[in-house]
């Protein structure tokens, strides 16, 4: 099937650093595709390039078979990381503003029952709270209608309650059809949103499947997790894995029924232990290092 989105051999140098390194990267149709990576790991400049925004430096991206050109700028809806919302106008005056730079456009009606936007619609955007202007701005992205929508960390910052009204809306985009290329920190919801993801490090992909590929590939094991309190001073037998977070002590078993029954022989409590998978955040500390990147 041929691909809507692929680059081939991409490079981006900047002032001798090669930022983006001979990545490869096809995107189907109808799929919600994660772009994930630490700092510094070429990211932001790759989607940009898929965006059309930069220029690599070399190799090629294909937009339904063809070149980035007209088409491809028509098709596409960006919701960027930080967009500026014109102050001292509502909006649906907004909506008005960015539907004009477009041939097509969705009925304003249906942006603002897909985006849930009735309730400040008529707002001034200086007065709008953090999900109110995200669902804002994503209803901007939508609004000439594309095929391809680019989602940059668009739940950075967002509360709970509101991160997951987002992800809502996400499902809907999909249900529809569209394309969706995702970047975000926030690794439950590359999970929850997410039909393929590639990590990527030092400018190249170093790991790309569905969620559960990637974590079945990688773990055959689970964390049991205890308190930091709960665990004595001297070490534990080789035998098990252990690694001590901040507040709590993880450790790494295939057997854990075994793994118990080592707890209770040194006289550990169990009563605030917890089990859980391996999960993406796991699978990202493990690929790319637990070192701080700026």
């Amino acid at each position: 099937m041929l691909a809507l989105l692929e680059a081939r051999h991409l490079v981006k140098h900047f002032r001798g650093t090669k930022a983006v390194d001979g990545l490869d990267l096809s995107i189907p149709t109808g799929c919600c595709f994660g772009l994930l990576g630490p700092n510094g790991a070429g990211k932001t400049t790759t989607v940009e390039m898929l965006e059309g925004i930069q220029q690599p430096t070399s190799g090629i991206i294909r937009y339904r078979g063809e070149p980035l050109g007209s088409r491809f700028r028509e098709d596409i809806g960006i919701m960027f990381q930080a967009t500026a919302l014109q102050d001292y106008i509502t909006g649906r005056e907004n909506l008005r503003m960015f539907g004009s730079f477009y041939r097509r456009t969705l009925p304003l009606a249906e942006l603002i029952d897909a985006c849930a936007l009735g309730e400040f619609l008529d707002r001034d955007t200086r007065k709008l709270s953090g999900g109110q202007r995200q669902r804002l701005l994503l209803a901007i992205a939508l609004i000439n209608d594309p095929e391809l929508i680019f989602l940059d960390e668009p739940t950075t910052g967002l509360d709970p309650q509101a991160r997951r009204n987002f992800w809502e809306l996400v499902h809907r985009i999909k249900a529809r059809g569209k394309t969706l290329l995702l970047t975000t920190h926030y690794m439950e919801e590359a999970y929850q949103l997410c039909d393929e993801i590639a990590i990527m490090d030092h400018g190249r992909i170093i790991a790309q499947g569905t969620p559960r590929e990637l974590l079945a590939a990688h773990f055959d094991d689970v964390v049991l997790q205890l308190p930091q309190t709960d665990f004595p001073d001297p070490p534990l037998p080789p035998s098990l894995t252990v690694m001590h977070c901040r507040d709590t002590v993880e450790i790494f078993t295939r057997d854990v029924n075994a793994a118990i029954k080592e707890l209770i022989s040194h006289d550990i409590s169990l009563a605030r232990l917890q089990i859980r998978p391996r999960t993406l955040e796991d699978l990202f500390l493990e690929l790319t290092g637990r070192e701080l990147r700026t």
